[in-house]
């Protein structure tokens, strides 16, 4: 039944007065609100909590009527979930019952609902009838996407692979899944296993099955819960069992990765009649298969570029993040579909049970459940889409939009660069007007209706948009550096991950490698970068990097190159200024070293030269850099500050003004024209992110041991003084802030220079601490972000002024680390298994070819390991500070929150955290627990190292108070002193 915009359900027309009688009780009842549409009043209504709608409800009888809507209910209910999701029969009902209000507020929301006379509402209306509609009239038989039984594999990959969709019989036939997937069936084995539901909503929801089949057999909304898990497989196993990938599509580069490096790629979905799926393109442009084994669901499909009537692509022009705003699928067909004229209407079929439907890399979608639905559905990466995948993953927002929305996402630039590089090109002048007007001139390209000739170009205008490699490429932001641009959220792997996975391919899929680097070169400027590290290893006489290391390696955030025996890094994180100080810093750390007795040297690789690579009018040069003075290259452009006095102008300590600056102004940093690097010794073994999986308890043991009396060397290590002319050349360019309004902590402490900067800098983190942890959201739960700010004191300057002997603050600054990660330690192999005792001889580790071999070997007298620890990688993060800091990435990355581990380390590293003098009276007793200082820091840090911890620990999502979340991470160091 088709419902007419200001008409009966009949389609009889209704006269003004009609209209203005039926609504005279809304004037009265909404006041000056009532210049608002009914569709606006309940988007603000959505946006407020229960507490003040059930209040709302009393202020008018429209207002009740408004705030009693069941659907405005189950959004607020949604919203507010923090516990096992249980349906009691009315969404309003469920929010109490998640509020856990007394039983008397319950029993009162559930007397008959009062009736009011003179009001209507069209928008009400058509959300009553969406929710009570039936589908049983929405079968479409006569669809136009082709049908097949037996699909060879050859006339997969040659007709419909990368192409067009198609709906394949008979694949499922041998599952067990085919006949014992069903409600009852289902029930019978997981009454009660928690499955996802998908929903719009920021929460992880979850319900039990029974609970959930109990709430479909009652249901009555307009976009039902939906079961759409992709944990299926963790949560109920035995389903794995039930079906297996079919041969069509089992080539998947993501298979590379294992376990939780592997983004989602696998669903089981349940829903009811009127669920679905909304307009969307699969997420990184992968393509996908979908099996159906219960109830029959509606598909409507169009091309790359074409967006759907009611749909609208947002794509964020900093990171390109892609937002796309999209009706309902019920909605769309109700209201959207009706409107298209036959030439626009998308390509259409109905899936029935044992039919797997394929949809192609970047293709729109959209699903509407019939009836009771069950299917299994899986992602995959493949040679035929696999450069759009990377191409998707790039940096920038351009070239996102064009994938999704086609030339309608350019503006007036985009539309003249286009004109420029496709040949051929008639560059008449054309309106803006019929530029962003969708235009497809023959029904064989743009058209549906013509499957089996179907193809992925249209007209726009005179513009020609084809979803070709090629053609896209040419919207990639060539200018922007790849390592230091932001990354998409909505990537489905992080910017370390994609790198990582392109590594794995490069290493276990030789045959694909020039696939591969033309998916490295749109999603890592691969290609660039090669050139940069060719021309560094030509000015110091080096071999360059062989076929095999042609990709940059490893997890961080530069490129670092493998030459024979040697790394080159280049530094581009955070933009030039930041990787000035970053080399800067760890090339002062190493003259200190090498200046020092300590044995930390001996598991730090060697530098063998460093440098900067800039380009001067189209040319590469290499300009030699240790440190110790101002390159002339960026003196000469101006890119550094009045330091010449200072020894290490680019040091620790102008770092540490730097980043006070970043942190009162933080800014993006664009592509630069030149880049510091550094060359240091090749390490023979492997990175501990490598081995984690494979190591015994006694060798994660050893490493917790050798990283407790490395990270106390590093602790011990004399830091230099900030000096004079540094001072003086930055004195007016940074003011320091301790707080608001406190005294310059100068006059407590003896020493404070080395606290200014600390402090400062994470008391301006402090500020914002609410925004950026509701910026993360999830898994953070919510409850604690709104009391972040009771937790966390107003000015950490009481860290360092909350003793009676203020000199005792002082004593734990020292040298940090900062990123002692599970890709920054390097594992060697033992050469024997007989050798036993503390140390290996280096006679024998030399034969085996490492680095380095005098380096000590952690073991018991007993007992020979495979594996262990040689070296500590990555000081270019080096700061100056609370060697607290150094434990929260060793803990939660390296020991994933193992508090054995934890403890092995403290008893190696043998030094107290806090000052061990008497708190002042005044001072709150909270801070005298290093735990509390922990956690404190764990919440103030850059990276979202709450989201780890909450990954860690789940059982903290539903935690009450910080000091719950505090006392079950961090509660062990209250029980270590240090022994020294």
């Amino acid at each position: 039944m088709d419902i007419g915009l200001g008409g009966h359900a009949n389609g009889e027309s209704r006269s003004e007065s009609t209209v203005a009688f039926e609504n005279r009780r809304r004037v009265e009842a909404l006041g000056d609100l009532r210049v608002l549409p009914d569709e606006i009043l309940c988007a603000i209504l959505v946006n407020l909590t229960p507490r003040d709608v059930a209040r709302l409800s009393c202020v008018s009888s429209v207002m009740y009527i408004l705030c009693n809507e069941e659907p405005l209910w189950m959004n607020l209910c949604l919203r507010i979930v923090t516990r096992q999701l249980e349906y009691k029969g009315s969404w309003k009902k469920t929010a109490l019952h998640q509020l856990d209000l007394p039983l008397v507020y319950i029993e009162e929301s559930q007397k008959k609902p009062l009736h009011f006379d003179g009001f209507t509402s069209l928008f009400l209306y058509q959300r009553l009838y969406r929710s009570y509609t039936t589908l049983n009239g929405f079968n479409f038989d006569s669809g136009n996407v082709a049908r097949k039984k037996n699909v060879s594999l050859e006339e997969f990959h040659e007709a419909y692979d990368g192409q067009k969709p198609v709906l394949i019989n008979g694949l499922a036939d041998n599952w067990p899944a085919r006949k014992s997937w069903t409600s009852e069936l289902l029930l019978l084995r997981h009454p009660d296993t928690k499955f996802k539901i998908s929903q719009r909503s920021s929460k992880k929801i979850t319900m039990k099955f029974k609970d959930y089949i109990s709430y479909m057999n009652v249901q009555h909304d307009e976009d039902p819960l939906y079961i759409f898990d992709e944990k299926f497989g963790e949560t109920a196993p035995d389903l794995l069992k039930d079906y297996s990938v079919p041969q069509l599509f089992q080539e998947d580069y993501f298979d590379v990765l294992d376990g939780e490096q592997r983004p989602p790629y696998r669903w089981f979905i349940i829903g009811p009649e009127r669920s679905g799926a909304s307009w969307h393109v699969d997420p990184s442009l992968t393509s996908a298969w979908n099996t159906l084994l219960c109830g029959r669901k509606r598909w409507a499909l169009y091309p790359p570029g074409r967006v759907p009537l009611g749909v609208t692509v947002h794509v964020n022009d900093e990171d390109g993040d892609v937002n796309i705003e999209t009706p309902s699928s019920l909605q769309w067909w109700l209201e959207y579909y009706p409107l298209l004229s036959e030439h626009d209407k998308p390509i259409e079929c109905t899936q029935l049970p044992g039919e797997t439907i394929y949809v192609p890399s970047g293709w729109w979608h959209c699903i509407l459940n019939l009836e009771t639905t069950i299917a299994v559905t899986q992602n995959f990466v493949n040679s035929k889409n696999f450069e759009f995948v990377c191409l998707d993953m790039a940096p920038g927002y351009r070239h996102k939009g064009v994938c999704r929305a086609g030339l309608l996402a350019l503006d007036e630039g985009g539309f003249e660069d286009v004109e420029k590089n496709v040949i051929g090109m008639d560059n008449d002048d054309i309106s803006r007007k019929e530029k962003r007007a969708r235009t497809c001139h023959s029904s064989e390209n743009c058209d549906g209706n013509d499957t089996e000739g179907l193809s992925t170009s249209c007209s726009l205008g005179n513009l020609e948009y084809s979803y070709d490699i090629d053609f896209l490429a040419k919207f990639v932001d060539k200018e922007r550096d790849h390592y230091s641009s932001l990354w998409s959220s909505g990537n489905s792997i992080g910017q370390r991950e994609m790198r990582n996975w392109l590594c794995k391919l490069w290493v276990r899929k030789p045959g694909l490698r020039d696939l591969i680097w033309k998916g490295a070169c749109l999603a890592l400027n691969a290609d660039k970068w090669f050139e940069r590290v060719g021309e560094i290893c030509a000015f110091h006489k080096l071999p360059s990097p062989v076929h095999d290391e042609k990709l940059p390696v490893g997890t961080g955030s530069n490129p670092v190159y493998l030459c024979a025996d040697h790394v080159i890094k280049i530094f581009v994180e955070g933009g030039l200024e930041a990787s000035l100080y970053g080399l800067g810093t760890e090339l002062e750390f190493q003259n200190l070293l090498q200046n020092e007795n300590s044995p930390l040297k001996n598991y730090i690789p060697t530098i063998s030269a460093s440098g900067i690579l800039f380009c001067e009018n189209g040319s590469y040069r290499v300009l030699p850099w240790d440190g110790s003075c101002i390159p002339e290259v960026i003196d000469r452009h101006s890119l550094s500050l009045n330091l010449k006095e200072v020894d290490h102008p680019f040091g620790v300590w102008s770092k540490k003004q730097f980043e006070y600056q970043k942190a009162q102004t933080p800014s993006s940093e664009s592509s630069s024209f030149m880049w510091p690097y550094i060359v240091t010794k090749r390490c023979r073994g492997k990175i501990f992110a490598e081995l984690r999986d494979t190591l015994s308890s006694e060798e994660a043991l050893n490493l917790a041991s050798f990283l407790g009396e490395q990270l106390c060397n590093l602790h011990l290590l004399p830091r230099p003084s900030p000096q004079e002319a540094m001072l003086r050349a930055r004195e007016g360019q940074v003011q320091l802030s301790y707080g608001d309004g406190l005294e310059n902590i100068s006059t407590h402490i003896g020493n404070p220079v080395e606290w200014k900067l600390f402090i400062s800098i994470i008391n301006q983190k402090r500020k914002d601490v609410h925004h950026r942890l509701t910026a993360w959201g999830d898994p953070i739960p919510s409850k604690l972000i709104e009391k972040v700010d009771d937790y966390i004191p107003r000015d950490l300057t009481v860290f360092i002024d909350m003793f009676e002997n203020a000199a005792e603050a002082c004593k734990s600054c020292s040298w940090i680390h900062m990123d002692v990660m599970d890709d920054n330690i390097y594992m060697t192999p033992s050469c024997s298994a007989s050798i036993s005792g503390e140390i290996a001889s280096d006679s024998c580790l030399a034969e085996s070819g490492h680095v380095d071999m005098s380096s000590r070997t952690y073991r018991s007298s007993t007992q020979s390991y495979s594996w262990y620890p040689s070296h500590i990688l990555d000081f270019s993060d080096l700061s100056i500070g609370d060697p607290l800091l150094d434990l929260i990435p060793i803990y939660l990355d390296v020991f994933r929150g193992d508090s054995r581990l934890l403890n092995h380390f403290l008893n190696s590293y043998r030094r107290p955290f806090v000052g061990k003098g008497s708190l002042k009276q005044s001072v709150d007793s909270r801070f005298g627990r290093v735990s509390y200082r922990a956690m404190c820091y764990c919440i103030l840090h850059d990276e979202n190292i709450l989201g780890a911890i909450f990954s860690l620990w789940k059982e903290l999502r539903v935690a009450s108070s910080w000091e719950e979340v505090e006392e079950k991470v961090w509660g062990e160091l209250n029980k270590y002193t240090g022994f020294c």
